[in-house]
């Protein structure tokens, strides 16, 4: 427990360090998009990484908190903050409810049944015109207020958003090192041996199925608030996809390889911008080469490659 809070204390420290390293605003704003992922990479680790539950349809409740936020208050001018929990706990009944009998399934069956749920929101927000602005989108969104200060710029953004990253972060850890934690991981190596262990695994598969979709819709909340517009294209398939890229690199079953995931497919597009059309050919090598040479991902990959560097020179050294 005391290495888990040194090393979250280091990453606190480095979060708030960052912005005094970058001298151009715009890399603050692509760091502010770094948080919100690495929220969304969090909460599909906790269902795919820590439960060994599939879902190819995450991006619908991000989209979910960030249009119940983004109608609701630049429609009808409800406190943004109130709104914000609000389609939290909205989604989160929404996603206990279906995870019931969704969560029945396994394997690629369960793929497919959030695929479709993913789907059908997807058609939902394109559809109702009237509502959520349709394939155009949702303009004039405010941004958060804390009493005088309104979250404008990027630098304000970016400590809102990290403020609730490293919250989600923070919570994330101590749940998966508590007897929960646990008793996710035994559903993940064997749902029928932790069932005779005693675990309810069919309510807590429910339950942290619930909770990632909790997470999922403050972020997206968060994104409607800092972007001020939303449109269905940001959540649709393509970016289900991505979140799960992201987990799988980053990392299954660990919650800071969710931040590498995140950090790295979210800031790897400003890089490749000269590769124009040809960046997603660059992405799929890459996600060939981690499951080559680093199944476990980046985040026991990196340590795993150095101790095989470390090794070689001391063999070299002691050859010579």
């Amino acid at each position: 427990m005391k290495n888990s809070l040194t090393r979250f204390a280091a990453f606190v420290a480095i979060i708030l360090v960052i912005p005094f390293l970058m001298k151009e605003s715009y890399l603050i704003n692509v760091m502010v998009f770094v948080g919100i992922n690495t929220m969304l990479a969090v909460a599909l680790n906790l269902l795919l990484g820590y439960a060994g539950q599939i879902s190819l349809g995450h991006a619908a409740f991000f989209g979910l908190g960030a249009y119940i936020s983004g109608v609701l208050t630049a429609t009808h001018g409800m406190n943004p903050w109130l709104v914000m929990f609000a389609a939290a706990a909205v989604v989160g009944m929404l996603a206990f409810l279906i995870g019931f009998p969704i969560l029945k399934l396994k394997g690629h069956y369960l793929a497919m049944a959030t695929l479709g749920f993913g789907i059908i929101i997807y058609i939902v927000f394109n559809e109702t015109v009237d509502i959520t602005g349709g394939p155009s989108g949702l303009s004039g969104i405010p941004n958060l207020q804390l009493g005088q200060m309104t979250f404008d710029t990027d630098l304000k953004n970016y400590y809102l958003i990290w403020f609730f990253t490293l919250l989600v972060i923070l919570f994330a850890v101590n749940l998966t090192n508590s007897r929960i934690g646990r008793s996710l991981r035994a559903i993940h190596d064997s749902e029928v041996a932790a069932r005779v262990m005693g675990v309810n695994a069919r309510l807590l598969k429910v339950q942290i199925f619930a909770l990632s979709a909790v997470i999922s819709s403050l972020a997206g909340s968060l994104y409607a608030h800092t972007m001020a517009f939303v449109a269905p294209a940001s959540f649709g398939f393509n970016f289900s996809v991505e979140l799960l890229t992201m987990v799988v690199i980053g990392g299954l079953g660990s919650v800071y390889g969710s931040f590498l995931g995140a950090a790295l497919l979210t800031l790897l597009p400003e890089f490749l911008r000269f590769l124009h059309d040809y960046d997603i050919v660059f992405y799929g090598l890459l996600l060939m080469l981690m499951i080559m040479f680093m199944p476990g991902g980046l985040v026991r990959g990196i340590p795993a490659l150095l101790r095989r560097v470390t090794s070689r020179r001391r063999e070299g050294a002691a050859d010579a």
